[in-house]
């Protein structure tokens, strides 16, 4: 089957694209080139297709608000703290897009510009380019990213890597807010993190202190599955990144949940060594979402499989820093089903 490309607008004077994926499991990927954005991901169900994602039908209200819905974001993802970090001896400032610090690599990171999009039908693949410019939201080095999506079954393949002319840090997260139910909450979902052992933790600012916790018998504990709730149903607020046991084996998915109806449960593999659980804690959309859905706080579940945040300001962190010999390379996979 082709794949169907149209347009969606227009930003900054570039046409925006669409491109929809379709599977022989009747699963329904529809992808712009802006972002890279899953605008809508659609699964089977008893009673027909189900949107399993936040996001919007117009390209002005990604622009004007969306809280990152469905794109892939960097160079570098989640927080810096300072907007800032040395490099050979250097510091390198950045684009300050919340507060003092930087936030999914600045107010024009690649996840708010127009890639390049190459759809494959024959492969029912869309790869995706773009090139970043050195000095662009302060990071130093051309950087050529590349992102491709491939759709099999029910399975989702996102395979992302960047090549640079010189010393930089790289580091891309995919970031879906997920509700495989039929409410507007996913504080029931049922949320398992087999391979999460520990996390980082972060101050009042969700920046990163340097400190790695165990996390067993606490409320970040998910090696059994648990809804997002206190026993006395009280809602409990996730946005931290947790840290991946580095011996796992890479077939066992990383994150399992549940939807609350039981009908659709979500698998996540990846090669990265932590997870940013989000179930939007701060979400609160003015404008109407697919199918004028109202999206408010904890409608969204996100799992950003990623390197560890601000890593360049803690150098007993996993190491991000890329150069033309070491190109950079990430896979994640979601199934749903």
């Amino acid at each position: 089957m082709a794949i169907a490309v149209s347009s969606f607008g227009a930003f900054e004077g570039q046409r925006v694209d669409e491109a929809v994926l379709i599977s022989d499991t009747g699963v329904c990927v529809k992808l712009l080139n802006w972002g890279v954005v899953v605008r809508d991901w659609q699964v089977p169900v008893a009673d027909g297709l189900r949107s399993v994602v936040l996001g919007f039908d117009d390209i002005s209200s990604y622009v004007e608000h969306s809280p990152y819905f469905g794109a892939v974001v960097g160079r570098v993802a989640n927080r810096i703290r300072g907007a800032q970090f040395q490099l050979d001896g250097k510091t390198c400032s950045l684009d300050a897009n919340e507060g003092g610090s930087q936030l999914h690599g600045g107010s024009r990171g690649i996840g708010r510009q127009v890639w390049k999009m190459e759809p494959d039908s024959t492969a029912n693949v869309v790869k995706f380019s773009l090139t970043s410019p050195a000095g662009e939201m302060g990071y130093p080095g051309n950087v050529n990213f590349e992102a491709i999506y491939s759709l099999s079954g029910n399975k989702l393949r996102l395979d992302l890597s960047a090549t640079t002319d010189a010393k930089t840090p790289i580091s891309v997260v995919q970031h879906q807010y997920f509700n495989l139910g039929t409410t507007n909450s996913v504080l029931d979902h049922e949320v398992h993190l087999p391979s999460s052992v520990a996390r980082t933790e972060s101050d009042d600012q969700l920046l990163v202190t340097g400190v790695i916790s165990p996390i067993h018998g606490t409320k970040y504990d998910f090696l059994s599955p648990r809804t997002m709730r206190e026993r006395d149903g009280t809602p409990i607020d996730y946005d931290l990144n947790m840290v991946l046991d580095t011996g796992r084996d890479l077939a066992d998915p990383i994150a399992i949940a549940k939807g609350e109806d039981g009908a659709l449960t979500l698998k996540l593999w990846s090669d990265q060594p932590a997870l940013q659980v989000y179930n939007g804690v701060t979400t609160n959309v003015s404008v109407p979402g697919l199918n004028g859905k109202r999206y408010a706080q904890h409608s969204g579940l996100c799992f950003e499989d990623q390197m560890f945040p601000d890593a360049m300001n803690h150098l007993h962190f996993p190491n991000i820093v890329h150069t033309p010999d070491k190109p950079y390379a990430h896979w994640c996979a979601f199934e749903i089903a």
